[in-house]
């Protein structure tokens, strides 16, 4: 079964959409890039210390440093080595981009409804951009808080646009797998900042880890340049002939797309081609073949873009409203952020080795993991992949709180890497595929928002509490790893609220077959 499975899969992948996987995750990748950037030179960047890398690579670069070249003094001068913050103040630095992607998230939506999927990722390219470039030559905490504010708006409109474009051009039988895609380049990123982070921790070295993301932005822009409109957007916009070419493209020239556009077609259908239609199905069609016409010109209505408003307000789509807004509150509430954004600081005393280097292993593992998990979002199920990963982190993260009360260091290390492994199975590729699955055409913008919002409100209580309370409650109750205990029993809520409230998609053919309804009629 599984060789038929990859020789099918192998077949519906043409190079032209490797090309648009690659080109369009680069906005998730750069998600990943800047949201862990500031983790690795943390000491470095708030003056706590000149150098955070091993000691062979730090005196590699001392003596480099020792010989400076005759433009160095003005260098150090323009732009300083160091900008002095305490703990707050960095929490502070760093959660502006949870922000700055709260405003992306909300905003993205609409436009990519709207104006379409394309230019809403070609904006995310200038948000980058702009935002690499401030906090590269950031000087201070407000300027380096203004470039991180910039980051997240490009950061929180690609996590909502990427994964509803590639859902609308994976093949339907792999969009599972394609969809765990977003997270994998949101782990590529992550694992290139911290290896970064770690060879450059000293000195004004840092702000070459930041301007990394300066050339992939930039890359990213250029390629969006080759990267077509989606083509279920374009049916839904009334351009059916276009959406069938780039469809046909995407897919290969002798590949067969009838069964694949038989479900946007009667939306793909422009009024004056609608009438003629309708003046040859009455001589042509029998009672029940009207009923059917009728109810696909609703669907049709149905299918105009709806606003972030409508969607929260309507009946219909509240279900799933709450089932996506609970799981990536959970994706983030169960705890991996505590670990992807402060690792260093956390485990600097916990760990029989360096703790930057543990996070490179942390961020490997992570990213093997969600590849080597992508397709079972399609084997088991998108429900069983998220109770396994929630259950599986709420053990590590016990493990993880009393390996560190108890100073077993080794099961320190070990539970850390079980945690961020578990979130890979589920927590992590599903949410960004859900929205998708959970409601129809008309509404995935503004659900995607919607959900893409609480997920940044609720990491933007990671990055801004966390090191407050972590502090606060190993201060009042002695030794460390405490705050674990709170992401053992956040677990346990989720996994709760997945069972009860969340819906299985694996299987169905749209929104209405998820939750069992007929489909509406005006």
């Amino acid at each position: 079964m599984a060789p038929a499975g990859l020789r099918q899969c192998l077949r519906d992948v043409s190079p032209y959409l490797v090309l648009l996987m690659a080109v369009s995750t680069l906005g998730p990748l750069q998600f990943g890039l800047h949201l862990a950037e500031l983790n690795a030179p943390q000491d470095v960047i708030s003056c706590r210390v000149t150098h955070s890398i091993s000691s062979r690579v730090s005196a590699v670069f001392s003596s480099r440093a020792s010989t400076p070249p005759a433009d160095a003094p003005m260098t150090s001068s323009t732009l300083p080595d160091c900008i002095p913050m305490d703990e707050a103040q960095f929490a502070v630095v760093s959660s502006m981009f949870t922000l700055g992607g709260l405003v992306g998230a909300l905003g993205s939506g609409p436009v990519a409804s709207k104006k379409g999927r394309l230019l809403a990722m070609r904006l995310t390219s200038v948000f980058f951009v702009i935002g690499s470039i401030v906090e590269t030559l950031g000087a201070s905490i407000t300027m380096m808080s203004f470039g991180r504010v910039f980051s997240g708006v490009g950061a929180g409109a690609a996590t909502v646009i990427v994964p509803i474009y590639i859902s609308e051009v994976a093949p339907p039988r792999e969009r599972g797998t394609f969809g765990a895609m977003t997270q994998v380049s949101i782990n590529v990123g992550i694992l290139i900042t911290q290896t970064l982070g770690y060879f450059l921790s000293h000195g004004s070295a840092w702000r070459w880890a930041l301007g990394a993301g300066i050339i992939v932005s930039a890359i990213q822009g250029l390629g969006l340049l080759a990267v077509p409109e989606s083509p279920a957007w374009l049916a839904t916009n009334k351009n059916a002939a276009q959406a069938k070419r780039i469809l046909q493209r995407i897919r290969g020239r002798h590949h067969d797309i009838a069964e694949e556009t038989a479900t946007w077609d009667p939306d793909a259908v422009a009024p004056e081609e609608e009438a003629l239609l309708d003046d040859n199905s009455t001589t042509v069609v029998d009672s029940s073949s009207r009923r059917s016409s009728t109810t696909s010109r609703a669907s049709s209505k149905n299918a105009a873009p709806l606003g972030f408003i409508q969607v929260v307000r309507d009946p219909q789509y509240r279900p799933a409203i709450v089932a996506v807004v609970g799981v990536m509150c959970a994706q983030q509430l169960c705890g991996i952020n505590s670990i992807i954004m402060y690792s260093v600081s956390l485990l600097r005393d916990l760990l029989p080795m360096s703790s930057a280097l543990l996070t490179i292993m942390i961020s490997a593992i992570n990213l093997i993991t969600t590849l080597a998990c992508s397709p079972l979002p399609d084997k088991l199920g998108r429900k069983a992949c998220l109770l396994l990963s929630i259950f599986g982190q709420g053990a590590s993260a016990l493990a993880l709180a009393l390996s560190i009360l108890f100073e077993a260091k080794i099961l320190s290390a070990v539970a850390v890497l079980f945690f961020v492994a578990f979130f890979a199975v589920g927590l992590g590729p599903v949410p960004f595929i859900l929205a998708s699955e959970l409601v129809g055409q008309e509404a995935v913008g503004a659900t995607q928002s919607c959900c893409l919002a609480a997920s940044y409100i609720a990491t933007f209580l990671v990055a801004q509490f966390f090191p407050i309370i972590n502090a606060k409650l190993n201060k009042r109750f002695g030794g460390a790893g405490w705050v674990y205990f709170i992401f053992t029993a956040l677990a346990v809520l989720s996994g709760l609220f997945v069972i009860w409230r969340v819906p299985e998609t694996k299987g169905k053919k749209d929104a209405d077959d998820v939750w069992g309804r007929p489909r509406r009629r005006d």
